[in-house]
């Protein structure tokens, strides 16, 4: 006899199994740059929305037009298997590579409607902008002697507890991203450093936040 809770769960896309009585919440697929540093943000993030929606995190260590593509791919698969997105958020940074390669990107998403958080120079300017306001161009080689400065221990890259860390200072984070993108009169993400949109994708995750956190 086969058990019904066999038909409780489906493996999904990205090879998570998913519970038969989630499959009517949204969806959302983030899709990061890095393989660490940016999904285990996210996967503590995760823990506070997951009675309101279903989060896919993937960290691919692709870059740029890359890691569109392979959003691309994951969507198309998705809808194959009658598993759509309702939302989908790249998640990357503008780091060393070409003006091209990176502009095409933001493009490629956009006109697949996907969401873009991108960080100039990188994912740790929204680390930093917990603790202050910074508008001055910076190298992503200053953000780990800044963010120890500011932090009570050293930071090390690829931590997996930055998300409890920083909440206490999330709202502090999001005006200041605000602020700073509002400093661009005309924003172009290749040339606008410092600048992020981290932020958006933060602000909708919040708006699946459970109360109790």
């Amino acid at each position: 006899m086969i058990s019904k809770n066999k038909f409780n769960q489906k493996v999904t896309s990205l090879g998570r199994k998913e519970n038969i009585r989630d499959q009517k919440k949204p969806r959302m697929l983030i899709v990061c740059e890095g393989e660490k540093t940016e999904p285990n943000y996210f996967i503590q993030f995760k823990e506070s929305i997951r009675d309101n929606l279903l989060v896919f995190i993937d960290g691919t260590g692709k870059n740029t037009l890359s890691l569109v593509d392979y959003a691309i791919e994951q969507v198309e698969i998705a809808v194959q298997e009658r598993e759509n997105f309702n939302m989908v958020w790249v998640v990357f940074d503008r780091d060393s590579f070409s003006t091209q390669d990176f502009n095409e990107a933001v493009s490629l998403a956009k006109r697949k409607k996907f969401n873009v958080a991108y960080s100039n120079e990188a994912f740790e300017l929204w680390y930093l902008l917990h603790f202050d306001y910074i508008d001055s161009a910076l190298s992503r080689y200053q953000y780990e002697k800044m963010l120890t400065e500011r932090l009570s221990f050293k930071y090390v890259k690829n931590s997996k507890d930055m998300f409890d860390k920083l909440l206490a200072r999330q709202e502090t984070a999001i005006r200041n991203a605000e602020r700073l993108l509002a400093s661009y009169p005309n924003p172009n993400p290749e040339t606008d450093n410092p600048s992020t949109t981290v932020h958006k994708l933060v602000i909708q995750l919040n708006g699946y936040r459970n109360s109790n956190h």
